[in-house]
């Protein structure tokens, strides 16, 4: 009676094996730099000086400085509530900012008036109010003029200031960076962000959520 024999199945060489190695070695190395050009390592955020000291009054009518924004990362921007250009703009660019940081636990936003004789605190309440801005996180400072001005222009490197000939009565001799500046905890500048361009607005939001997570 005649059985099947199996027929024995040719081994793989040692050489087939280095081969399919190789090949899957390849793939991998190739994967990893995709993801690595799809998600860039994050770099660490710049440190661009310590602020000076200063203290101001809030909206509220209370003392407010670099001493109650310790321990706490920070967003400023620099506006006058009678500015009929940018700073409308501006602002709206702070309250979508508060929007966007709601569940940021500690972030604050300081607004600081390059009008200071004009925007007294009732007039920055009112301000605050029209843009829908939370009192328990976006404080609006006002004080003295060359105060602000010495904290604005030589702490945060930020233009303010009137233009030759212009005096307290002329809104179009003011003139003030439209910048936002991030702050650490410490008391650090740890970056700026043109608010007229739409992308920096959103570095900005991962940016303060990374200074919120990272402790910094």
């Amino acid at each position: 009676m005649l059985t099947d024999v199996p027929t024995p199945k040719p081994s793989r060489s040692p050489r087939t094996f280095l081969w399919a190695g190789m090949g899957f070695a390849l793939s991998l190395c190739l994967a990893l730099l995709v993801v690595g050009l799809v998600r860039p390592r994050q770099e660490p955020l710049q440190r661009l000086g310590k602020l000076p000291a200063f203290r101001f009054t809030r909206q509220d009518g209370e003392p407010f400085g670099l001493q109650q924004l310790q321990g706490k990362p920070w967003v400023a921007n620099f506006i006058f509530t009678r500015c009929p250009t940018i700073c409308p703009v501006f602002t709206r660019k702070m309250a979508s900012v508060q929007k966007q940081t709601a569940e940021l636990d500690g972030l604050a936003l300081v607004s600081f008036s390059v009008d200071p004789a004009y925007d007294t605190p009732e007039r920055l309440t009112a301000y605050a109010q029209k843009h829908g801005a939370d009192p328990a996180r976006w404080s609006f400072l006002t004080g003295d003029y060359v105060q602000l001005k010495d904290t604005i222009v030589g702490g945060f490197k930020i233009a303010m200031g009137r233009e030759e000939g212009g005096d307290e009565n002329d809104i179009a001799s003011i003139f003030h960076g439209s910048h936002f500046v991030l702050v650490d905890r410490s008391g650090e500048i740890r970056g700026y962000y043109n608010s007229e361009h739409d992308d920096d607005v959103a570095r900005l939001v991962l940016d303060a959520a990374r200074l919120v997570k990272s402790g910094e």
